[in-house]
């Protein structure tokens, strides 16, 4: 038996008077899931749940399968719903490496299967001014920023979410691997049980209005088992592959799509000795930590050692060089962050609690601290930090519980 976990009482995240209610789970093959979901359609019709549940739900679908199973079970939930395909980049329609038209085939597609309305909407003036400005401002002044953040505060739980409601909606569904919890009328973020998929990292500049009005269904569901269900419901795309990279960039070589934008500016590469070992081609073009693409051999000073990148001088145009992966200069016990986000809308009590300070890593005990500005904080750590990266989210959690954070300064 292959297991999966349903969420029977998704709905009552919408209303405060079931009280400290927690999700109940059901425990089931693929095949008796899908069967139990159609019963569960026939059960939330009824008129006695006819009040308990908002009627119209708007789907967030890019095309993959996390957003069409979503839509898909949402739907055998017995929701009304509507999904709609996000248009964001529109500038190199015709490059090799955009995939837009075929993801909206595929939403298309997806749709007509499970029986849904679906709309497109061009969101891409507001993703150059909100998300992709500051993307070229952050590389501009030698940090290297994480556009996904920003696109889901700004875009993907903003402007859809303001063209949902237009339409009527009373929630938003995304395929985020994350879960809601509402207690005691506030809102909290919570990590997906899936830990290997989770996306709370990406979601903590969300806020209490944002996160009300949002459902993320694959939140209490591992990432192989969203696949079976695809596979078993019959959907086109259940082997499709998962997007990575930077949203706007997709496939396409980096350093050759950003050098479209920004100018290059030669200058020194040196070792933290101040040996000149090569010459860089600007530094926006080069993160904390890279290895690769760096220029140089791992012969430089004889020790064989790969070289990575230590620190950037922005003042001098200088980019320093460190020779192995624990070099004292890519360790780092404290951090100061700034244009801080917090989910409950206040600032964490100080004390000790968890951070990622980029996504994927693994949760690192730490302590707050306050800032005389309130948008800002810093974080110490009994454990040192590897390539800690001006420009990156540093994201705090307590438990399963995702708290905000900032963008890293220093």
């Amino acid at each position: 038996m292959v297991p999966i976990y349903f969420p029977l009482l998704l709905f009552k995240s919408f209303h405060p008077f079931l009280g400290e209610t927690r999700l109940r789970l059901l425990q089931c093959d693929v095949s008796a899931y899908i069967e139990f979901s159609h019963c569960l359609m026939i059960y939330l019709k009824s008129p006695s749940l006819s009040a308990l549940k908002p009627t119209k739900v708007v789907v967030g679908m890019s095309g993959g399968v996390d957003s069409s199973v979503a839509a898909w079970m949402l739907k055998q939930q017995g929701y009304e719903v509507i999904g709609l395909f996000m248009k964001n980049w529109e500038d190199d329609d015709n490059d090799e490496y955009c995939s837009a038209r075929q993801d909206w085939l595929d939403v298309v597609s997806v749709a007509d299967m499970i029986g849904i309305d679906v709309e497109a909407v061009n969101f891409a003036a507001e993703y150059r001014e909100r998300v992709f400005a500051d993307f070229l401002r952050e590389y501009a002044a030698g940090r290297t920023p994480n556009p996904d953040v920003l696109c889901n505060a700004e875009i993907k739980f903003k402007a859809f979410l303001d063209h949902a409601m237009s339409l009527g909606a009373d929630a938003i569904a995304t395929g985020h691997y994350a879960r809601v919890r509402h207690e005691r009328g506030r809102v909290q973020l919570l990590k997906a049980v899936d830990a290997s998929k989770d996306q709370s990292y990406f979601l903590h500049r969300l806020t209490q209005h944002q996160l009300e009005k949002v459902l993320f269904p694959l939140g209490e569901i591992p990432k192989t088992e969203v696949r079976k269900i695809a596979e078993e419901i019959g959907l086109h795309n259940a082997r499709k592959k998962d997007s990575t990279g930077i949203c706007f960039i997709g496939e396409r070589p980096f350093r050759e799509f950003l050098n479209r934008y920004l100018p290059r500016t030669p200058g020194p590469i040196k070792t933290p000795e101040g040996k000149t070992v090569g010459e860089h081609m600007g530094l926006a073009f080069f993160t904390l930590g890279q290895r690769k693409g760096i220029g140089l051999g791992g012969s430089q000073d004889g020790n064989g050692d790969a070289w990575y990148v230590a620190r950037k001088d922005i003042a001098n145009n200088t980019l320093y060089v460190a020779q192995g992966h624990e070099h004292p200069w890519l360790l780092a016990n404290q951090l100061s962050a700034m244009d801080a986000s917090w989910v409950d809308g206040i600032a964490p009590q100080p004390g000790q609690y968890s951070a990622k300070t980029r996504y994927r890593q693994t949760d690192s005990v730490c302590e707050i601290y306050a800032d005389s500005n309130p948008l800002s904080f810093r974080l110490t750590f009994p454990e040192a930090q590897w390539a800690v990266t001006p420009g990156q989210s540093a994201v705090l959690y307590d438990g399963e519980v995702c708290l905000g954070g900032g963008i890293i300064s220093a």
